[in-house]
């Protein structure tokens, strides 16, 4: 049985300068773990009984980041799962998309958790060492450059 874990990909928008592109005015936040390697993560952890994986995603975003489901806005059209192994074991998390309402809402993080980056694309593939994890952020970026 895969290990199933969910999470919000959450991003923010600057005001863009006048000569840039909207899509660069995008920032992502990730979360460096107070464990292990220290990566660099999006808000996600594991499914509690009864939950579904969107509850999932957002009660984790509200532990670790502090942001409550009332300060954010659920992207519709974008849901990716990745698979990896971890110790040995198959693992599952799957990552919705999610904007800050105000970007500058205060990040709160927990005990799991050390430092926080809000990040341009190129930084946060930089941060983000798994190449799936890179794949993603760059397919979020493509989703939403297509949405402007």
């Amino acid at each position: 049985m895969a290990v199933r874990a969910c999470g919000l990909i959450i991003f923010r928008r600057l005001q863009p300068a006048p000569s840039s592109k909207v899509t660069d005015s995008i920032e992502y936040l990730l979360l460096q773990t107070s464990y292990g390697s220290h990566h660099w993560t999006p808000p996600k952890g594991h499914v509690d009984p009864g939950e579904d994986d969107l509850q999932t995603a957002f009660r984790e975003t509200q532990e670790e980041a502090g942001l409550q489901a009332s300060q954010l806005t659920l992207i519709e059209g974008y849901k990716k799962e990745l698979h990896y192994p971890v110790h040995g074991k198959p693992k599952t998390v799957v990552y919705w998309l999610a904007e800050m309402k105000d970007c500058n809402t205060e990040i709160k993080l927990s005990e799991e958790h050390q430092a926080f980056q809000w990040l341009k694309l190129e930084d946060a593939c930089k941060f983000a060492e798994y190449e799936d994890m890179q794949a993603m952020l760059k397919e979020v970026h493509q989703f939403l450059c297509s949405r402007e």
